[in-house]
C-alpha cells in the first residue's frame, strides 16, 4: 500500500494534469495561420494549381504537395460505428452533490464537491452517419468520465431496459433492425419486416417494444431526455462490500417529447434538429444539466424483488427502490472539432475504475469484448486511448508497445516485466491491495448455454409500463404500433406482434389490431413459440409514476416561442409579454412573410428574424399572434401563416393570440365567440395595459405543460 504522503502527492499531480488536460489538446502545433504548409511544414506556394508541364500539359507525378494533400483527403473517412453512427458530444463536469463512500471507493464518488471532467456523446442506434435526428429511435447516452483514477466510461440509453437478455442473439437484432440487406432500405427506421418478424419471434423484446413505441424515442430535446446505464452494475466499498446499482440520469429541464407528426417533418426540414439544439442552447450559455441518480440494492435482498436483476429488459420500478440524487452533470462547452472528438471518442463499458465492477448480466458481459473489438477497428489500433479525446488525466504505465498510430515515444530498453534492466519496481505475482479488485463472487458449476428461470417472466414490467402511461401516451403507443405495422408486408407477422401484445394488456392488443387486416388478437397462439414462457410474476404496484413523461418539469427556460406579424402589428402586449418570457429564461422570434422588418401599429419599425418557410412551426414550443387589425387581416389571408397556427394547435402546443389576432384563429374555427368554451392550451387576452401582465403569465403557465392533448377534433385540422 502508498504511504498517505505518497496518496496525496499523486492525487495532487493527478489533479494538476485534470486541469491541464485542455491545454495539452491545444499544445499540438498547428503552424502560422497565414501560411498554408504540407504535414512536414513545408510552406505550400500555391493550393490552386498543380505542378504541370506547360500551362496546358499534364499535371506531373513529382508534385508531392498534390500527392499529399490528395492522399489525406482519400483516407480522411473512417468505418462509421454499427450502431450509433449519429451522434453529437459535448464537454461538461460531473460534481458530485453526497459521497457514496459508504458504497464504493471510486475515488470521483468520495468528497462532496468535488468535480470530474467529462465528454458526452447522444446519439441514435439504428441510422447512419447521415440519418436524421428526429427519427423513432432509442438514444444512446454514453459519459466519459475522466477521473484520478483512470477513464470511466458510462454507456448507456434513454431507455432503462434493452430488447434482449444474452449478447448472443445482439448481431441477429441489429441486422433485423438495419436496413434490409437485398435493397439497404428503410434508413433509421424500424418500421420493415425483418425488425418485427424478430420483435415477433422472441417475447423478451416485448417489454423494449412498448418503450420504443412510446415518445420516448422521440424525444424533444437531448436536453430533455432520461438517461440510464441500463444494465446492473456493482458498487464495492473500501471494505469490500457490494451493492447491485443501476444509474439514472434526471434532466433539469423535465423530459418532453414530440409528437410523431413533428418528428416526421422535422426529419425533412432540419434533419439536425437535436445537434443544432445541443450546439446552440451551450453556445448561448444555456448548459443542459441533469442530476445522476443510483438505486442500490444489497445482493442478499436482490432476490426478494421478484425480477431477476441480471436479466436486461427488466428495471426496478422507483417505488420499491428509490432513486438517491449523488451528482449533476453540466455540459459547457461544444467540441472544437467534430472528427477529433465526438467521432472519435471511443466508450466502452469495460473502462471502470476501483469501486464499480460488473455484474454477471449476460447481455453486459458480451458487450465487453465488443466494444474494444468495435474500436480496433474504427479506430485503426490498439492505440486509440492515445487519441487526445481518449486520453485520460492521470499517468499510465505499461509494456505495451508499438501498433499502427502509436504517439508515445517510450523510453528505455526494457519492454517487459520483470526486468531488472528499468527501474524493476513494476514486478508484482501476488495482485496487491491497490488498483481494480474485481468482486470475489463464488462461482457455480456446471458450464451450461443455458438461461436462468428467473429471466422466463417477459410481460409483467411491460403491463407496468403499460399502465402507468397517461390517456395520451396510451394513444400514442397504440397509433405508432398501427403505422409501424402498417408498413409490415407480411401479414403473419403483424400477427404475430399482436398476439404477443395480447399477453400486455388484451384492450391495447384489440386497438393495434383494428386498423391492420388481421385476426383478432389470440394469447393461446404465441404459446408454442421457441423460446415463449408463460410466467408472469406478481409486482407489488400497477404503476409507476415514474414512467410516465406526463406532468413533469414546470421551467420553461430555453423554450422557443415564435411570435407572427404582419403590417400593422400592435406591440404594446408584445413587448411586456417578450420580457416575461426572457425573465422566464425562454426566447421569442419575429416570424414574418419577408425578412427585414414590418411597420407596426404606431409606425415604428419591427425587425424580422424568421419567415414562415425557413422557421416553421415545428421548429418552435409555442406560438404568440399580436394585436392589431391589419397584421391579423395579413395572417390570415396568407397560407403560410394559417399553417403555422394550425400545425402548432395540431401538434397540441401553446397558442397566445392578443385582440384582433383572435380573428385568425376564428378564421380557423379553433376560437369560437364570447360565452364560447375555452380550448386547452389557447390563451386569449387584450391588449389593455392593466391586464398584460396577467396575460404573459398565463402564456407562460400554459407553455410549462408542454403539450395540450385534449383538443377536439385534431383528426380534422388540416395541416
Amino acid at each position: 500500500m502508498a504511504q498517505p504522503r505518497q496518496e496525496a502527492q499523486r492525487k495532487s499531480k493527478a489533479g494538476e494534469s485534470g486541469a491541464a488536460k485542455q491545454k495539452q489538446l491545444e499544445s499540438f502545433s498547428q503552424g502560422p495561420e497565414n501560411l498554408l504548409t504540407t504535414n512536414q511544414g513545408l510552406v505550400v506556394p500555391d493550393n490552386h494549381n498543380s505542378l504541370k508541364a506547360g500551362v496546358r500539359g499534364p499535371t506531373l507525378l513529382e508534385d508531392f504537395i498534390l500527392r499529399e494533400k490528395i492522399t489525406h483527403f482519400d483516407h480522411e473517412r473512417i468505418p462509421e460505428r454499427v450502431v450509433h453512427a449519429r451522434g453529437a458530444g459535448a464537454h461538461g463536469y460531473f460534481e458530485l452533490t453526497r459521497s457514496l463512500v459508504e458504497y464504493t471507493r471510486a475515488d470521483f464518488l468520495q468528497e462532496a464537491g468535488s468535480r470530474t471532467p467529462v465528454f458526452v456523446r447522444f446519439s441514435t442506434v439504428a441510422g447512419s452517419r447521415g440519418s436524421a435526428d428526429t427519427v423513432r429511435d432509442v438514444r444512446g447516452f454514453a459519459v466519459k468520465f475522466y477521473t484520478r483514477e483512470g477513464n470511466y466510461d458510462l454507456v448507456g440509453n434513454n431507455i432503462p431496459v434493452f430488447f434482449i437478455q444474452d449478447a448472443m442473439k445482439f448481431p441477429d437484432l441489429v441486422h433485423a433492425l438495419k436496413p434490409e440487406p437485398h435493397h439497404d432500405m428503410p434508413q433509421a427506421a424500424s418500421a420493415h419486416d425483418t425488425f418485427w418478424d424478430f420483435i415477433s419471434l422472441m417475447p423478451e423484446t416485448t417489454h423494449m417494444a412498448m418503450w420504443i413505441m412510446s415518445d420516448r424515442t422521440i424525444p424533444r430535446s437531448y436536453r430533455m431526455m432520461e438517461g440510464f446505464g441500463v444494465h446492473t452494475f456493482r458498487f464495492i466499498n473500501a471494505k469490500g462490500v457490494a451493492h447491485f446499482v443501476k444509474f439514472h440520469w434526471k434532466p433539469r429541464l423535465g423530459k418532453h417529447a414530440l409528437v410523431w407528426d413533428e418528428a416526421q417533418k422535422l426529419a425533412g426540414k432540419d434533419p439536425d434538429f437535436h445537434r443544432r439544439d445541443l450546439w446552440e442552447s451551450i453556445a448561448q450559455g444555456n448548459f443542459p444539466e441533469w442530476e445522476l441518480g443510483v438505486q442500490l440494492v444489497e445482493e442478499s435482498k436482490a432476490q426478494s424483488l421478484g425480477f431477476d436483476l441480471l436479466d436486461p429488459t427488466k428495471l426496478i420500478p422507483e417505488e420499491m427502490v428509490p432513486v438517491l440524487t449523488v451528482g449533476k452533470l453540466v455540459l459547457n462547452r461544444n467540441p472544437d472539432n467534430f472528427f477529433a472528438e465526438t467521432e472519435q471518442v471511443a466508450f466502452h463499458p469495460g473502462h471502470v475504475v476501483p469501486g464499480i465492477d460488473f455484474s454477471n448480466d449476460p447481455l453486459l458481459q458480451g458487450r465487453l469484448f465488443s466494444y474494444t473489438d468495435t474500436q480496433l477497428s474504427r479506430l485503426g489500433g490498439p492505440n486509440f486511448h492515445e487519441l487526445p479525446i481518449n486520453r485520460g488525466v492521470c499517468p499510465f504505465h505499461n509494456f505495451q508497445r508499438d501498433g499502427m498510430h502509436r504517439m508515445l515515444v517510450n523510453k528505455g530498453q526494457a519492454a517487459y516485466e520483470p526486468n531488472s534492466l528499468g527501474n524493476g519496481s513494476e514486478f508484482r505475482v501476488d495482485g496487491g491491495q491497490q488498483g481494480f479488485q474485481s468482486f470475489a463472487e463464488a462461482v457455480e458449476p456446471p458450464k451450461v448455454r443455458r438461461r436462468s428461470p428467473s429471466f422466463d417472466d417477459h410481460f409483467s414490467q411491460a403491463t407496468l409500463f403499460w399502465n402507468s402511461q397517461s390517456p395520451a401516451e396510451k394513444d400514442h403507443i397504440v397509433a405508432a404500433f398501427q403505422f409501424e405495422l402498417s408498413k409490415v408486408e407480411v401479414p403473419a407477422v403483424r400477427q404475430r406482434v399482436v398476439d404477443n401484445l395480447a399477453h400486455v394488456d388484451p384492450k391495447l392488443a384489440r386497438k393495434v389490431a383494428e386498423p391492420l387486416g388481421i385476426g383478432a388478437p389470440d394469447a393461446k397462439a404465441a404459446a408454442g413459440r421457441s423460446g415463449f414462457r408463460d410466467v408472469r410474476v406478481k409486482l407489488p404496484l400497477e404503476a409507476s409514476a415514474a414512467l410516465s413523461m406526463e406532468g413533469n418539469g414546470a421551467s420553461i427556460a430555453t423554450r422557443k416561442v415564435a411570435v407572427l406579424v404582419a403590417g400593422g402589428v400592435e406591440v404594446g402586449a408584445l413587448r411586456v409579454i417578450q420580457q416575461a418570457l426572457q425573465d422566464a429564461g425562454a426566447s421569442s422570434r419575429v416570424v414574418a412573410a419577408h425578412l427585414g422588418s414590418v411597420a407596426t401599429s404606431s409606425g415604428q419599425q419591427l425587425a424580422v428574424d424568421h419567415t414562415f418557410g425557413n422557421m416553421p412551426s415545428v421548429m418552435f414550443d409555442a406560438v404568440l399572434v399580436p394585436g392589431g387589425s391589419g397584421s391579423a387581416q395579413t395572417l390570415a389571408g396568407n397560407g403560410d401563416a394559417v399553417h403555422f397556427v394550425l400545425e402548432a394547435y395540431k401538434h397540441c402546443k401553446t397558442i397566445c393570440v392578443i385582440g384582433e389576432g383572435v380573428q385568425l384563429l376564428r378564421t380557423l374555427g379553433i376560437a369560437g365567440g364570447e360565452g364560447a368554451p375555452a380550448t386547452p392550451g389557447v390563451v386569449l387576452g387584450s391588449n389593455d395595459p392593466p391586464l398584460r401582465a396577467q396575460l404573459a403569465q398565463e402564456f407562460i403557465a400554459a407553455i410549462a405543460r408542454h403539450r395540450h392533448w385534449v383538443r377536439a377534433n385534431l383528426e380534422a385540422v388540416p395541416a
